[in-house]
């Protein structure tokens, strides 16, 4: 296991070695700084929602949807199973910051929909992440930052079109 250095915290890239690949290495950067952005994120709507990031992402998605959506699509949407989107969803109805509806097309089906408390707690949250994600950006300039979003870019696609079976 490859050395830290003082005073530095081991995370992903800490695994990696001078003698690793140099895509190896990238990607264990990639991967410390999305989790520590995400733990960022996590801590800060704890601390000041007493929430957590799936509800956070839950309401996220109700937004985006104001007529709302089956328990089905909002787990394909969060890419979690169905009974973790239950557990939260019964949290938030609980809390009055959703509401199941029956769906008129489908007896078996509940629609999920945010209520305007549920829209207001969602926006007051949604603004404070905003200003969060440009603070944990600040590191780097603007230039850099396009920089970095094409790059990305253009590493999304071509994964893409291998997961597609189009290299």
């Amino acid at each position: 296991m490859p050395k830290t250095p003082a005073g530095e915290r081991p995370d992903t890239e800490t695994r990696a070695t001078s003698e690793d690949s140099q895509a190896l290495r990238l990607w264990l950067r990639l991967l410390a700084c999305t989790n520590l952005i995400e733990g960022q994120v996590r801590s800060r709507l704890r601390r000041d929602f007493d929430t957590t990031l799936p509800r956070f992402d839950l309401m996220a998605q109700l937004e985006r949807v104001p007529q709302g959506m089956k328990m089905g699509e909002l787990s394909k949407r969060m890419m979690v199973t169905g009974g973790n989107v239950t557990g939260i969803t019964d949290q938030l109805v609980a809390e009055g910051l959703v509401v199941r509806e029956d769906n008129p097309k489908d007896r078996r089906a509940y629609i999920v929909k945010l209520t305007p408390e549920g829209r207001k707690a969602f926006k007051k949250m949604a603004e404070a992440h905003a200003k969060w994600i440009v603070e944990l950006f600040a590191g780097i300039s603007d230039k850099e930052r396009a920089q970095l979003y094409g790059l990305l870019a253009v590493l999304k696609t071509h994964v893409a079109g291998i997961a597609d079976g189009t290299p």
